[in-house]
């Protein structure tokens, strides 16, 4: 059992910093030193009060990862609802099923639930994952004027959809919204990408030098977050 348990340990923590971009010296530290390692990592780089309900449970998860969705499937087959299909298709898409994902979303997509943001949005974000670009283009007119759209992951992945089937002008505009300061970054790196591809390098270089400056002052925790972004944007601003 206690061997199980510090190579579920070890996961949890390469899972987390690959998730998180931490520095790659960690993976040394927990596979040379496996206890002590993790110990170390869970409390400089994961650990709070907060997050103990979490990181307890990712753990279990990657134990026997189809667990969750056991045990969802059978809370559902108990009593079908919306939000057990909701939370069934959500576990359906962190495990990488996205297929059966779509299909619970797509179940709770009634007249009560037609226009629902967060159906809408996961349904996107899934379409996306396939690579069904006209089905993101599809849900995401479904919610154009919802309060939430505006400068949201939805809306991003909207815009690159649209560049998917050709619509590069419409495409633009939405890339465009989520070029917010002091966030984004991951997804303005993508833009100045997008546009240095249309010849608009100033624009581009723009949006570069302002990441770059931004990241100056970013906390620790951001700038290990997106370390590998402001690594590509000084590497693009060399470029120029």
């Amino acid at each position: 059992m206690y061997f199980y348990f510090i190579v579920a340990l070890q996961a949890f923590c390469i899972y987390h910093l690959v998730k998180n971009r931490r520095e790659y010296y960690w993976v040394f530290l927990i596979i040379f030193l496996p206890l002590i390692g993790c110990i170390i990592y869970l409390i400089t780089q994961v650990y709070n009060k907060k997050d103990a309900e979490k990181v307890s449970s990712e753990i279990v998860s990657i134990i026997n990862p189809t667990k969750k969705i056991k045990d969802l499937e059978k809370k559902l087959e108990f009593v079908e609802t919306f939000q057990n299909h909701v939370n069934l298709a959500g576990a359906y898409y962190e495990i990488g099923d996205y297929e059966k994902a779509i299909k619970q979303y797509e179940t709770v997509l009634d007249t009560d639930h037609q226009y629902d943001f967060y159906v809408i949005s996961s349904l996107v974000a899934s379409y996306y994952k396939i690579e069904d670009f006209n089905a993101v283009v599809r849900y995401a007119k479904q919610i154009l004027n919802h309060p939430e759209f505006k400068k949201s992951k939805t809306q991003f992945l909207y815009g690159l959809a649209l560049q998917k089937i050709g619509e590069d002008e419409a495409a633009e505009a939405q890339l465009k919204a989520i070029d917010v300061r002091y966030s984004n970054y991951e997804e303005r790196l993508v833009l100045a990408k997008f546009l240095m591809a249309k010849n608009k390098t100033e624009e581009a270089k723009d949006i570069l030098n302002e990441i770059f400056a931004e990241s100056k002052n970013m906390t620790k925790t951001n700038k290990n977050k997106y370390r590998a972004t402001i690594t590509e944007v000084e590497k693009l601003i060399q470029e120029f």
